[in-house]
């Protein structure tokens, strides 16, 4: 197991679910393969990750950088400001395509609603997740649960007492 593990750097558990993750990857691929869409899915899936790797990564962690030196050692408060933000843009990434008007009339035929309400309501749940966010934050802050974090200097381990003899 011990040689296992310094040959391949991971336990066997992490392999044979890399594996998993494969088949099902594949099944997908083949199941797609024969799809009039496959290609246009292909090319959005590309133009996702591209667009994801190239432009919005860069842009939140500079982002997330700049609130780091902004609330500098206190990384709880930072945890209330990244999730928020992380739950309001995964919620306006499922909502931007009715925020933008596309597919509106296939909305509309599924759910009887016209989209135009979306935007606003994309923003009263973002607000409200930040505001509770900010109530949490609040109250842990007046409890005094929110310390400051020492920072640890990489590559030194933590000093122990001597052990007593």
């Amino acid at each position: 197991m011990t040689e296992f593990r310094r040959g391949y750097g991971a336990a066997p558990w992490h392999l044979l679910l890399l594996l998993g993750c494969f088949a099902v990857t594949g099944w997908i691929a083949l199941r797609l393969a024969g799809e009039p869409a496959a290609g246009r899915m292909l090319l959005w899936f590309v133009g996702a990750v591209i667009a994801h790797d190239l432009l919005l990564f860069p842009f939140y962690a500079l982002v997330d950088r700049a609130l780091r030196a902004a609330v500098g050692g206190r990384r709880s408060a930072l945890n209330h400001v990244r999730v928020p933000a992380l739950a309001s843009g995964l919620l306006l990434l499922v909502y931007l395509p009715g925020i933008l008007g596309l597919g509106g009339d296939t909305y509309t035929a599924a759910t009887g609603l016209t989209p135009q309400p979306l935007l606003a309501r994309w923003l009263l749940a973002s607000a409200a997740i930040f505001a509770v966010s900010a109530a949490l934050y609040a109250l842990r802050h007046r409890r005094g649960t929110v310390r400051p974090q020492r920072r640890r200097t990489p590559g030194r381990a933590a000093r122990r007492p001597p052990a007593e003899t």
